[in-house]
């Protein structure tokens, strides 16, 4: 099942709100409540759209529960845990509003802020939370600033609270940008590569978003990997041979120094080079070198092949020029070529 275009939406839902419900969740039941009563404050015709992912008996009763009740509310339950981003992706399927507004399956932000995040489509079109003032010991705010310092050298994008799933965009940010792995985390950093214009909000942080829990060392190692991820894709997406041009090119030039060495030494001191390891590392640079260039290149034709298929624009709008003039003039043209034998 594909995204919906603008042409093939009902015209009775503007907002969407998909909730993903994972290990981490709240009494969904509540959680419904909350954020019903903050999307009718907005009056304006909404849905709400629950994608449990992954079997949660307790998620599924209390949701039966609430459809039984005749609520408003769709519920997509996934086969297996397949992570976030392909939940969001699942819920973005079936939503149908012209705005669509993501939320956790827990209490991150007050229901209430969810407004704010929608007026701040007016003037942009993907407004993020940022929640504040931000709860929390001392060692999760340093972990919080080195992981979006980090970021920002990357990318050279200043965010401060990537990791809040309270958002909200114009229907077009999803039909532009797919989601896959944990690549949710960076829903903005995507969202601004590909042109569109991405809004910070102040959210207040609700009281009982509490993680008692610890993150394992496995964690933080994922989250360095996605940073990487994270610079290729914004960096070099289109640009492979760039990435690995620069990486073989000190590789093979390296190895070409140190090759010159070892001839200098050969020659003008008679060192011998048999049962040396600097010949073999020399060799071994300079290969490595050549083959991480070769496939910079080879990158850059897959690219060249593929670039009529590639958009990485957005049109912010179109202001063309009505000429009477030219209408009459083209309009005498058309006249004259239809009268001639």
């Amino acid at each position: 099942m594909g995204l919906l275009t603008m042409a093939e939406l009902p015209g009775d839902i503007e907002i969407s709100a998909v909730i993903t419900v994972g290990v981490r969740h709240a009494d969904v039941a509540a959680l419904y409540r909350d954020y019903k009563a903050a999307l009718e404050g907005l009056q304006r015709t909404y849905e709400l759209i629950f994608v449990m992912d992954g079997r949660f008996p307790d998620v599924s009763v209390a949701l039966e529960d609430l459809q039984r009740q005749n609520e408003p509310l769709t519920v997509v339950r996934l086969t297996r845990a397949f992570g976030e981003s392909t939940a969001l992706m699942a819920g973005f399927e079936r939503a149908r509003g012209r705005i669509i507004v993501t939320l956790p399956g827990y209490y991150q932000i007050e229901s209430g802020e969810i407004s704010k995040l929608v007026d701040a489509l007016s003037a942009a079109d993907l407004a993020v939370g940022r929640r504040w003032p931000r709860a929390g010991s001392r060692f999760e705010a340093l972990r919080r600033a080195s992981f979006h310092r980090a970021l920002g050298w990357v990318t050279g994008l200043r965010f401060s609270d990537l990791g809040c799933g309270a958002r909200a965009m114009k229907r077009r940010v999803i039909e532009e940008i797919f989601l896959y792995g944990d690549q949710h985390r960076f829903f903005a950093i995507l969202a601004h590569r590909q042109g569109f214009r991405v809004a910070e909000v102040t959210v207040r942080q609700s009281p009982r978003d509490r993680f008692e829990g610890r993150y394992r060392l496995r964690e933080y190692a994922h989250r360095m990997l996605d940073i990487l991820t994270v610079l290729f894709l914004v960096r070099f997406t289109k640009k492979p041979l760039r990435f690995f041009g620069m990486i073989g090119l000190a590789l093979a030039g390296t190895g070409l120094l140190l090759l010159l060495y070892l001839i200098i030494a050969r020659l003008g001191f008679a060192q011998p080079l048999a049962n040396r390891p600097a010949l073999l590392l020399t060799s071994l640079l300079v290969v490595l070198g050549l083959q991480l260039f070769a496939i910079g290149l080879l990158g850059e034709l897959i690219i060249f092949t593929h670039a009529r298929d590639i958009k990485d624009y957005q049109v912010d709008r179109v202001i063309q020029f009505h000429s009477e003039a030219a209408q009459t003039t083209s309009t005498d043209a058309e006249q004259e070529r239809i009268a001639a034998p």
